[in-house]
């Protein structure tokens, strides 16, 4: 029997809480490496019915390990399917789509948005624009803005990544390379310093870095929860972001650090 995806997880999910609960557990088996089901059911305050059941679900989607008494971490990192991310900081994401459609010129422009559900934010803040032009090689971004009269949608080929929903590759990349971009807005699992613009999978960072070098200028929104975080693969160097619009929850060391590499760093009221 096929393991259930992270969507049919959610629609499982009874209430916006159970969606929330379920990301604070994997937050605390990343935390703690190992935790006990006493502790989880102590930590979230829930019943050791309503725990095993969340650690089933979890280890189902192969994000954590169940042991004898509670779970662990897998063998390596995984990356968040899509549908648990999208509950995670709501109101820092809206916050910051806001500021960053509020910088976008009202006159016609094309904009090119990775996927992510902070770009997703992004793309509800588009709702009312008059003349845009959106290229995207995320589905569930051209979901969203299909119904929005004064943008027009640009979808890449590609191949689907299930985790994040995204069209990537060698197709992908060459709609990015055929288009001229005034804006591109990025996602991000990680930016810092150090390592730049980073995301965990090595096909998707080489397909949003096609979108960073046809755009005019490049801007990552990311909650506070990313910053100084470092993921696989490079998507960017600092070098070629123009702009960062985040949070206040965001580490403001690292957030000095990120402006003296040269990158405008927006901090919005979480």
């Amino acid at each position: 029997m096929a393991a259930p995806t992270a969507e049919a997880i959610l629609e499982r999910a009874t209430s916006g809480r159970r969606s929330r609960r379920l990301v604070q557990i994997l937050d605390l088996v990343s935390e703690h490496g190992t935790i006990g089901l006493s502790e989880l059911t102590q930590t979230l305050n829930i019943s050791a019915a309503t725990a095993r059941r969340d650690l089933t679900e979890l280890a189902d989607q192969r994000l954590i390990l169940r042991t004898h008494g509670g779970a662990s971490v897998v063998g390596r990192e995984r990356e968040m399917p899509v549908a648990l991310r999208d509950s995670q900081f709501p109101d820092a994401k809206r916050a910051i789509a806001r500021a960053i459609v509020e910088q976008l010129p009202v006159e016609r422009h094309v904009i090119a948005l990775g996927g992510g559900t902070t770009t997703a934010s992004v793309a509800r803040e588009l709702a009312h624009h008059r003349d845009i032009v959106v290229v995207t090689n995320s589905l569930t971004i051209a979901n969203l803005l299909a119904d929005y009269s004064g943008v027009r949608v640009v979808m890449t080929g590609g191949f689907l990544r299930t985790q994040s929903l995204e069209l990537v590759g060698a197709l992908a990349e060459s709609t990015f390379n055929a288009v001229n971009v005034g804006t591109a807005i990025l996602g991000t699992d990680g930016i810092s310093a150090s390592a730049g613009v980073t995301t965990h999978d090595e096909t998707e960072a080489r397909t949003n870095h096609a979108m960073v070098v046809k755009a005019q200028r490049a801007v990552v929104v990311a909650d506070g929860s990313k910053i100084g975080r470092v993921a696989l693969a490079q998507l960017a160097t600092l070098e070629e972001v123009a702009m960062l619009v985040t949070d206040t929850t965001a580490d403001a060391d690292e957030l000095e650090r990120i402006r003296a590499a040269g990158v405008e760093v927006v901090v919005v009221d979480a």
